[in-house]
């Protein structure tokens, strides 16, 4: 039995924001940068048709913004291998990749960004990885109960 996934990924909206996912070719684009194990290892494990919450970090105020999903599954970063490229990682080999991205769609813009503050406050999210003291994966799972409660709070 097939069972979905649900994920938040962080993007800082002055580098790329749900707004130019949703103006992209086919409104869909490669998730390349993360340079986190545990951030690749979660990507790894993404299944086309997983469901992501889009999180503007280091905006005022950072928040989740909308809806994104997987369409292509973890495959070769090509920005390890590019000199020229900020996250060129020169211990990275063509025979052995040691990072990953993944594809996804835009799928919704929230009518309004459930803020941070607003998601600390809720006590229904109060074990989600996000609101954790420390946490500063930009890409980690999300509880299907923590999923509907959030989509419960965007249509408020």
């Amino acid at each position: 039995m097939f069972s979905k996934n649900y994920w938040l990924m962080k993007s800082e909206p002055s580098t790329f924001s749900i707004d130019d996912l949703a103006r992209s070719p086919g409104q869909t684009t490669y998730w390349d940068g993360v340079r986190n194990y545990q951030a690749r290892n979660f990507m790894r494990d993404m299944a086309v048709g997983d469901q992501v919450l889009f999180y503007h970090s280091n905006a005022e105020p950072p928040a989740i913004v909308g809806i994104a999903k997987v369409v292509r599954t973890a495959y070769p970063d090509s920005t390890q291998f590019d000199k020229k490229d900020k996250h060129y990682d020169p211990a990275s080999k063509l025979s052995e990749p040691r990072w990953n991205m993944v594809d996804i769609k835009y799928v919704r813009t929230f009518p309004k960004p459930l803020t941070l503050d607003e998601l600390r406050r809720d006590p229904a999210l109060k074990e989600m990885i996000l609101l954790k003291k420390g946490s500063r994966l930009s890409v980690q799972p999300v509880t299907s109960s923590e999923w509907k409660h959030i989509l419960h709070l965007a249509e408020d």
